[in-house]
């Protein structure tokens, strides 16, 4: 098996790409929550089929299979224990959209969760620097 040199530009690109994955996994699930909230049929094969021809929920299922494609690139060359808690990131992304975009009312707890979760990535960031 032939030695991997892994650069530091290369482990800065899996964390840019990890990020990324953070973003696109936010926006998969925004979509999928507007394709679910369309989902009104009484009997089960009703519902699968609107499933599988609502647009919202296939563009939010792409997106997820284009944030994996870019974990495993991302995987390649970074730390895991660094990258795989950056995508700890997504929660907070997904809380910022769902008071944009659908109204939902952002708790001083809730804050203090989001709060939470960024400086534990710092953390984990700051520690790899070591």
């Amino acid at each position: 098996m032939p030695t991997v040199v892994v650069t530091d530009a290369k482990r800065r690109l899996s964390l840019y790409l990890v990020f990324a994955c953070t973003v696109l996994g936010a926006g998969a699930q925004v979509l999928m929550k507007i394709g679910a909230s369309s989902i009104d049929h009484p009997t089960l094969g009703a519902k699968l089929l609107s499933m599988i021809a609502n647009p919202p929920l296939l563009a939010g299922y792409c997106l997820y299979g284009l944030s994996t494609i870019l974990l495993v690139l991302a995987l390649r060359h970074g730390q895991l224990s660094i990258l795989y808690p950056v995508i700890a990131l997504t929660y907070v992304w997904v809380s910022i959209l769902s008071v944009v975009i659908f109204h939902e009312r952002m708790t001083p707890l809730k804050i203090a969760g989001v709060a939470i979760i960024v400086i534990g990535v710092a953390v984990l960031g700051r520690s790899s620097k070591s």
